[in-house]
């Protein structure tokens, strides 16, 4: 079986963290996705509203660099979540458990960039779950491991292709959700 969720959007909430009894960070917040489309002559947009959270260290990134509007990349799982409310009623709903997200804003449009500093961290960097931020003022001074020959191979096979084999997509303004 295959469960992958790949949106973008912006951030309907503030992070809300939180840390498990084991230490490990738990982020919580919504996503609005939107999709515009003509009907009948009529420009119309849809806006779809998910719940996402985040686990680890790439909580503890979120918390940190992303805010009420932030725009975001996020691949992940969907997850179905149930419980019993105050009333005794059965509930559910499904989210999306983050593994890796991209911040999509720049530096400057970034409103958390006063209050935590973006530094030396660019706002598109990828961040899976086993993955950390940059430590600003730390010189990354390490030596990189040999990697076996077939990983050289890999990476010469990943060439950037030449412009004539790139395909020219024609996407109008008005179908891009954000």
């Amino acid at each position: 079986m295959f469960n992958k969720v790949i949106l973008v959007g912006n951030l309907t909430r503030d992070i809300e963290l939180r840390y498990s009894q084991g230490g490990m960070g738990i982020a919580s917040t919504g996503l609005a996705t939107s999709r515009k489309f003509t009907s009948n002559g009529e420009k119309k947009e849809e806006v779809c509203f998910v719940d996402i959270t985040f686990f680890a260290r790439s909580a503890e990134i979120a918390n940190q660099y992303l805010r009420k509007g932030s725009k975001i990349l996020v691949e992940g799982r969907l997850s179905f979540d149930q419980w019993v409310d105050q009333n005794g009623q059965k509930r559910s709903k499904h989210s999306v458990v983050v593994e890796t997200m991209q911040m999509l804003d720049s530096k400057g449009d970034n409103q958390g960039a006063s209050q935590g500093g973006m530094g030396s961290t660019a706002p598109s960097q990828d961040y899976g779950q086993d993955s950390y931020a940059p430590q600003q003022g730390r010189a990354q001074s390490y030596q990189q491991p040999q990697q076996p020959s077939y990983n050289k191979a890999r990476e010469q096979s990943r060439q950037m292709p030449s412009s004539n084999d790139i395909p020219t997509i024609d996407i109008d303004e008005d179908e891009i959700p954000f």
